[in-house]
């Protein structure tokens, strides 16, 4: 605690008059952008495998949740102990069977419980507790169509095995197939966000994040893009130049090394 103490003590001095001009200036709607960035980052940094990065950058997330905090504090609203004091309680009073009586069988059990106690916090506060409630608007699409898609299944919303998710999808992909014929653009974009949702379910159903699939593929395939610019200028072309039968042949190549085969894929 003396540590985190300190790093409290610090922001304070930052932000306070005679601190740092930039720090003192900065309210929660200026820092909106920096706390998004700090939790990609550390994504980025557990998908790198580094301790040291992903240390560094839990530092930086650390540090919007003080610095948020500190900006209330100084406005007379609440502090980093209220804050502290709030997470505290909450995880106290959902997870009963850990400080209280409750008994659970397996983790099933625990996200049930869990999901229960906030509809029932909801409801206390006169916020209609739906099964919905608690996702921010602003939460990508992709994960945001998971965790949606996860809390309807906890109360028996779902399908009953993989083979139903994947003819959902075929059904959509038809459906997609149909408004395109029909050059019809507000079906063509609602099939398409259908086609999507349900892609993100099938992923969601066999346990994997539609999210990091999506963020993989891009990934790879601008690992592949920058190998097309990097060797273009060897076989004398310019990107913009070079036909898109040259590029597909580098395409093609850049994929057989990545299989570490001389076979097409």
């Amino acid at each position: 605690m003396q540590l985190f103490e300190e790093l409290v003590e610090v922001m304070k001095t930052l932000h306070s008059p005679g601190g740092c001009p930039w720090d003192s200036e900065q309210t929660h709607d200026s820092l909106k952008p920096y706390l998004i960035e700090e939790a990609y980052e550390v994504i980025d940094a557990i998908d790198s495998g580094s301790d040291e990065h992903l240390a560094e950058e839990l530092g930086d997330v650390m540090l919007q949740v003080v610095f948020h905090s500190q900006i209330a504090s100084s406005e007379g609203r609440f502090t980093i102990d209220d804050v502290i004091r709030g997470i505290i309680e909450k995880l106290k009073r959902r997870h009963p069977h850990v400080f209280g009586d409750t008994k659970v069988n397996n983790s099933g059990d625990v996200v049930k419980n869990w999901e229960e106690i906030k509809r029932k916090e909801k409801r206390e506060k006169k916020s209609g507790g739906s099964v919905l409630d608690g996702l921010p608007d602003m939460l990508p699409a992709l994960i945001k169509a998971r965790r949606i898609q996860e809390k309807v299944s906890r109360v028996g919303f779902d399908w009953e095995q993989s083979e139903d998710v994947m003819l959902k999808i075929d059904e959509e992909l038809e459906e997609l197939k149909e408004a395109g014929k029909l050059q019809d653009r507000d079906a063509i974009e609602e099939e398409i966000g259908d086609l999507l949702f349900s892609v993100a379910n099938y992923a969601r159903f066999i346990s994997l994040c539609p999210e990091d699939a999506l963020r993989k593929t891009i990934d790879k395939f601008q690992k592949r893009f920058r190998y097309i610019e990097r060797e273009l200028p060897k076989r004398g072309k310019k990107l913009g130049e070079a036909s898109l039968e040259e590029m597909d042949e580098l395409w093609e190549e850049v994929k057989r090394q990545d299989s570490g085969s001389d076979t097409k894929k």
